[in-house]
């Protein structure tokens, strides 16, 4: 019989200590290797950490600078000690957790609360810096001067101007400064130290460096009221002065030709006494007034209430709708005597193999009232010009066919597995205790049925509540309500209503509104995934 090796617990038979056991070669050079490995990634991981601790450092994000040196702590601390194994493999989910859902759920709870917006999206310091800016004029007083494009190792630009034979060199962060060592030929600049020449062809074949350009302002002096150089063809710049005047002791803004005084109020924006405000604000914390906004401001009140009820009926309604209909073919596909089970399962499916949004913009084709190539119209309506987008009534309906179609496929998959997994000794039980079909349907198919696909009907509930690729790429919320001024529509659904309000399509954003709806919108389908939970369970302890 062949004998164990030794531990260093064990004793010799013949009294003497045991012998350490010894690590071979192949498990030790394994060991080193995955010692190394994990000292190159966390040496990877803190060079990004400290990268992005600078930065914030230096954008002055000290919230952000805190918890970049925090989690890289906690990195460090996990990935380099012995007794947080466990910890090893769940941080990384964690910091993604973190990252983008409670940062993202905190950040828009943040901006609930604020006048963020058009027009209000910078702070103070900024607004202020693009007032000046944004009301410049051209100083008719003022010479103009022959001017290069100057472009650094960075690519940043700048100008060179040439004043009195003196070459002045500066860009958007320097104001201008002698530059004793640039070369001048004539009264054009043709090398500066430090800097490559823009020629004024470079910037006819860059449309975009022309825009940059143009853009481009370079402070003349320290002194903000002496202006700035810009220039408009490349070739010659002039100074511009802003038509307003800051004065940081009394945090005014002063219109230097009409003398009017602009004071900052508590909505983020300069306002003169005669109520006139300036163009730019900043952002300020404004209470509760977007979650109030809603129910009170007559663009928004009236067709909120309508959304609201239009969403819950649309997911509601598709929910059931394509349920029925999948579990109804998945109970008919289900009976052994169909023949060419799989062939049909397969047609069926089919809807839901493409992707949504393409269904949806082929739907939109289909459902168009035009008779070019409205196929609907065409073939089942006898030609017939029936605005199935254009109408409000009718539109919905269409929103609810197309989902229907796009959504039963999944529910006849989900119905087909559980109707499948149904225990079979309970319903032959029932068969011989004398229940006939629709009495073992009613009692003891349906229920089972519903505790395993009830989670399922939740979420998608909670994903129909919020089915913005539908409404978009089908209807895009129209047809627009006549009684108000906001972008909205008779189809727009609560997520729909915060994507027009947001301004990412276009027009007048409002991101402090679209966040408190959709913190709203949080708030409505937590609630009622928790109440269907709690029903749910209720049914498991039933049966």
């Amino acid at each position: 019989m062949s004998s164990s090796p030794l531990t260093a617990d064990e004793t010799r038979t013949d009294g003497r200590a045991p012998r350490p056991r010894r690590e071979s070669p192949a498990r030790t050079f394994t060991s080193m290797s995955g010692y190394v490995v994990k000292l190159v990634l966390m040496a990877l991981v803190n060079a990004l950490g400290l990268f992005i601790a600078w930065s914030a450092w230096t954008a002055g994000s000290w919230l952000l600078l805190g918890a970049s040196l925090v989690l890289l702590a906690a990195a460090d601390w996990v990935y380099f000690s012995r007794r947080t194994v466990p910890l090893k493999y769940i941080l990384p989910g964690l910091l993604f957790l973190l990252v983008f859902q409670v940062f993202t759920m905190a950040y828009t709870g943040y901006v609930a609360f604020t006048n963020y917006g058009s027009g209000h999206t910078l702070t103070k310091e900024r607004a202020i810096d693009a007032l000046l800016i944004q009301n410049e004029r051209r100083d008719p007083e003022a010479p103009s001067y022959p001017l290069a494009i100057l472009r650094d190792a960075d690519g940043q630009l700048g100008f060179a101007i040439v004043e009195d034979g003196t070459v002045r060199v500066g860009n958007a962060e320097t104001p201008l400064a002698a530059a004793p060592d640039a070369t001048v030929a004539g009264t054009r600049v043709t090398a500066v130290p430090g800097w490559d020449v823009l020629a004024l062809t470079d910037l006819v074949g860059d449309p975009a460096l022309l825009e940059q350009v143009a853009a481009l302002r370079v402070p003349v002096s320290e002194d903000d009221s002496a202006g700035s150089i810009r220039t408009q063809d490349g070739s010659r710049g002039a100074i511009y002065r802003s038509a307003l005047v800051y004065d940081a002791a009394a945090d005014t803004m002063t219109d230097v030709e009409s003398g009017v005084v602009y004071r900052p109020n508590d909505r983020g924006s300069f306002v003169a006494e005669d109520g006139t405000a300036l163009g730019v604000g900043w952002r300020v914390v404004v209470g509760l007034e977007n979650f109030t906004k809603a129910f009170t401001d007559s663009a928004y009140a009236g067709p909120f209430a309508k959304i609201l009820v239009w969403t819950f009926a649309f997911a509601i309604l598709t929910v059931l709708s394509s349920f029925l209909v999948g579990l109804l073919i998945a109970g008919v596909f289900n009976d052994p005597r169909i023949r060419g089970q799989k062939v049909w399962r397969t047609l069926f499916i089919l809807p839901y193999a493409f992707p949504a949004f393409l269904s949806a913009l082929l739907w939109k084709g289909m459902l168009h009232s035009n008779p070019d190539y409205g196929i609907i119209n065409q073939l089942f309506f006898f030609g017939q010009r029936i605005e199935w987008l254009d109408d409000p009534t009718l539109a919905k309906l269409a929103i609810l066919g197309v989902n229907l179609w796009l959504s039963y496929p999944y529910w006849f998959l989900v119905c087909t597995g559980a109707l499948q997994s149904l225990p079979g000794d309970v319903i032959e039980a029932a068969t011989i205790d004398g229940a006939g079909p629709v009495r073992i349907w009613r009692a003891i198919t349906l229920p089972l049925l519903l505790v395993s696909t009830a989670p399922l009907i939740i979420s998608s509930f909670a994903f129909n509540f919020n089915n913005f690729t539908l409404i978009y790429m089908l209807t895009n919320g129209r047809p627009r309500f006549t009684d108000t001024s906001a972008p909205l529509g008779h189809t727009d659904i609560l997520i729909s209503m915060v994507y027009q309000i947001s301004g990412v399509a276009g027009g007048r954003a409002d991101y402090g509104l679209a966040s408190a709806l959709s913190l709203l919108i949080f708030v409505i389908v937590g609630v009622v995934s928790v109440v269907a939970f709690r029903q749910t369970r209720k049914l498991e302890e039933m049966l």
